[in-house]
């Protein structure tokens, strides 16, 4: 059968759509009055575009169109120019099934209109560093499934902070992660990607991907661009969207009252008692979070947080205003992931209560219906060794008390990995996120 879209607005983007859908050969009709769309939604089952911006200069006329979609059960994904958070909260709340921004990315929209028309399970995942790498390693073989990596961009430190700063750009070390983690590209064009000079004056400490990452942001003028042109080098498994699209300075206040600015040195914990533990974390300027990102929490099924560094890279995303408003409000189901292993200067002597606790103290409120606690065994080898850098494996605790603070459903589970490096493991984590899809199917 023939795939059908029924763009309902403007012209030009019903022409742009056509070209956009002709390479999955796709019938596309374009509509604009009540009685053509009416008549449209009952002669086909299409899948349906809605041009918001070519109603919203119409007085009362999007209200209107967007009561007679709703009328019809059928799903519709809004493209639009406009990025205010209230407007793409209340069109979703409305039951529109995605939102995406005008000018969009070709294989971006194919990739979230497929999601939409096909029914697969949509997975927002918030993070990065090596914990987002993994959990998205694992995920990529989910079956139908379309995964969005949405990326912590407050990194200051080593090659990312260095080209940040001489640049003006975005830090790109953990979107890299990222678009390796999802790439299809011969596995000689990741490790180019991943490649490390260890010589070579300047280039020394810089990773090729970053390099190129930083020349696309210069050529296509923002991170933002510069990560969708190498999704589609790389034609990765998903989307990959930065957190922020201005530069921001993270800043974390001890409970000694010490404020110390920027994530290198929050992660580093050199200068201060390893013991002391953080207070409060924010964002110095309050930066512009991504619009696509908002989208696509408020959009998806599940929405996953860490594992990763609790405060430096999950919580550095919940600080920020409008990612905390999309994890609280979308109807998603939100799985915590929490870290295997202490660390001296952000978790020291923490166990799975406290990380729980922390995560509900920045989202505002008991959002959680998911938490993944680790239950592997450490060799003991691998515990002296991590016991000389005061680190120790997070204890499960008293469940009991994680379930006075939270409804969430405690999971625990054997999803660590023990190599020179105690981490997730990326198969077990897979496995352990598809039995909660069952569930919830």
């Amino acid at each position: 059968m023939r795939l059908n879209v029924l763009v309902v607005g403007g012209e030009d983007v019903a022409a742009d759509l056509s070209l956009v859908f002709s390479r999955l050969k796709a019938k596309v009709r374009r509509v604009s009055g009540g009685g053509q769309i009416r008549q449209a939604l009952r002669a086909s089952s299409p899948t349906v575009i809605f041009d918001a911006d070519f109603y919203a200069a119409q007085n009362g006329e999007e209200e209107r169109i967007l009561g007679l979609l709703q009328k019809s059960k059928k799903d519709f994904i809004v493209v639009s120019s406009r990025k205010d958070p209230a407007r793409i909260l209340a069109l979703i709340g409305r039951g529109a099934a995605d939102y995406i921004l005008k000018p969009y990315n070709t294989r971006e929209l194919i990739m979230r209109f497929n999601a939409v028309r096909l029914k697969k399970i949509r997975i927002a995942c918030l993070g990065g560093g090596t914990g987002l790498f993994t959990l998205l390693l694992g995920l990529k073989a989910l079956p139908n499934a379309l995964l969005t990596s949405i990326v912590s961009m407050s990194d200051d430190g080593g090659s990312s902070g260095k080209l940040s700063q001489q640049f003006g750009i975005l830090p790109p070390g953990d979107v890299r992660r990222s678009l390796v983690a999802l790439s299809n590209a011969p596995e000689v064009m990741n490790q180019i990607m991943q490649h490390r000079f260890n010589k070579g004056g300047e280039l020394h400490g810089h990773s090729f991907g970053n390099i190129f990452l930083t020349v696309l942001a210069e050529v296509k003028g923002s991170m933002s661009e510069a990560v969708k042109t190498l999704s589609d080098i790389l034609n990765i498994q998903g989307i990959v969207l930065p957190a922020t699209r201005t530069p921001t300075c993270l800043v974390a206040q001890f409970e000694n009252g010490k404020v110390i600015r920027g994530e290198s040195r929050i992660d580093v914990g050199a200068g201060r008692g390893p013991e002391l533990r953080i207070r409060k974390l924010w964002h110095e300027p309050e930066p512009e979070s991504d619009a696509d990102a908002f989208a696509s929490i408020l959009a998806a099924d599940f929405v996953i947080l860490g594992p990763g560094d609790l405060y430096t890279s999950v919580i550095t995303n919940l600080a920020l205003k409008n990612i905390r408003l999309a994890v609280t409000r979308t109807r998603a189901k939100k799985i915590y992931i929490c870290n295997l292993m202490t660390k001296p200067g952000e978790t020291a002597r923490f166990d799975a209560l406290d990380h729980v606790k922390e995560i509900l103290k920045y989202l505002g409120r008991d959002a959680l219906d998911r938490v993944l606690i680790s239950d592997s065994e450490l060799s003991e080898e691998s515990a002296e060794e991590y016991s000389k850098k005061n680190q120790f494996p997070v204890a499960a605790g008293d469940l009991k008390k994680i379930r006075k603070i939270t409804h969430a459903g405690i999971l625990l589970a054997d999803v660590g990995n023990q190599t020179e490096l105690v981490r997730h493991d990326s198969v077990k984590l897979r496995r352990e996120i598809e039995k909660i899809i069952e569930k919830e199917a």
